[in-house]
């Protein structure tokens, strides 16, 4: 799974209609350029092979009278609706992923309501343990890395990662418990987008041949 396609797909829902610079924008502003491959020339490859899927609908938008070419603007299908919430689900649950992908799932776990949420939280940790009690079937973490040689160290690794992350999960669900957080249907929610010409702090400054479109 690539977390380009929920990022992008949640980017433009979180909108309702979004062209692909503003969508770049707000990804950098949640600095996903930094821990995934939302790079501008995959973010407008996404949008326009989403579309071609009929995940986004793409409207051509006349060009200001200040001149410059059309815009495409984007707007996500039921189709793609579908798929942000299989994606965004996936995510949350399946523990042999990348970073990104948890990461990703995070920036739009409040589109989920909260006991929905709660669950997948919980199964991930389920997972997680599932996948710690079968590694250790051969590898005792007690018994130190030494047992394995310096490739103990690999598993090592992993499975103090699994630790730390069942760890984290559960302090996520705690929290998540206690009232934390707006998620669906239980008001306004946070908005993690910027407004139309509004200024991205942690924006690369960099320019690319579609931020025209």
């Amino acid at each position: 799974m690539s977390a380009i396609r929920l990022l992008v797909l949640g980017a433009v829902r979180q909108h309702g209609r979004a062209h692909g610079y503003q969508v770049r924008n707000d990804l950098e502003y949640w600095g996903a350029h930094e821990w995934s491959n939302a790079k501008p020339g995959s973010i407008y490859h996404a949008l326009k092979q989403m579309a071609k899927q009929g995940m986004l609908i793409a409207h051509e938008i006349a060009p200001s009278t200040a001149g410059g070419p059309p815009r495409t603007e984007y707007e996500i299908t039921e189709t793609g609706t579908q798929e942000y919430f299989t994606l965004l689900r996936e995510s949350l649950t399946s523990y042999d992923q990348k970073p990104d992908i948890l990461s990703a799932a995070l920036g739009f776990v409040v589109d989920l309501d909260r006991e929905e949420a709660l669950e997948l939280l919980e199964e991930r940790v389920r997972v997680i343990e599932e996948w710690r009690t079968a590694v250790t079937e051969h590898y005792v973490p007690e018994d130190g890395p030494e047992q394995l040689g310096h490739i103990g160290e690999i598993m090592n690794f992993w499975v103090h990662s699994a630790d730390s992350g069942a760890q984290w999960t559960r302090g996520l669900i705690e929290r998540v418990k206690g009232g934390a957080y707006t998620f669906a249907g239980e008001g306004e929610p946070f908005v993690g987008v910027l407004a139309e010409g509004e200024e991205n702090p942690y924006g690369t400054g960099e320019t690319y041949p579609e931020d025209a479109r």
